[in-house]
């Protein structure tokens, strides 16, 4: 089964073919198409699937939605996703080898 997932704008994007921006899940944020829902601002809540934002909704029908999820076990992908934020972040933090034993 293909779900849409709430989540937040906290970032548009300007100067792609389509609309863009940075949605928020709950921690984790990707970047989504806007195209279908272009008078969202950053703050606004969209619902997405497989990266297109497909429709605005209100902070409460977001978190009960979120809610939803949850409470079917449906939230494992998202989970996987905070996850993978959190090591790139932890990658990005190690600093880069030049050469052996060079560090830069």
């Amino acid at each position: 089964m293909c779900l849409g997932i709430p989540g937040q704008v906290v970032e548009l994007r300007d100067g792609g073919l389509v609309p863009s921006g940075v949605v928020d899940f709950g921690g984790a944020r990707r970047e989504v198409c806007l195209a279908y829902t272009p008078d969202v601002g950053v703050g606004d809540y969209v619902v997405v699937h497989v990266g297109f934002a497909i429709t605005k909704v209100d902070e409460a029908e977001a978190k009960r939605t979120y809610d939803a999820l949850a409470a079917m076990h449906e939230l494992g992908e998202l989970e996987a996703m905070r996850e993978a934020d959190a090591t790139l972040a932890d990658l990005d933090a190690l600093p880069s080898k030049v050469g052996p034993g060079i560090v830069a």
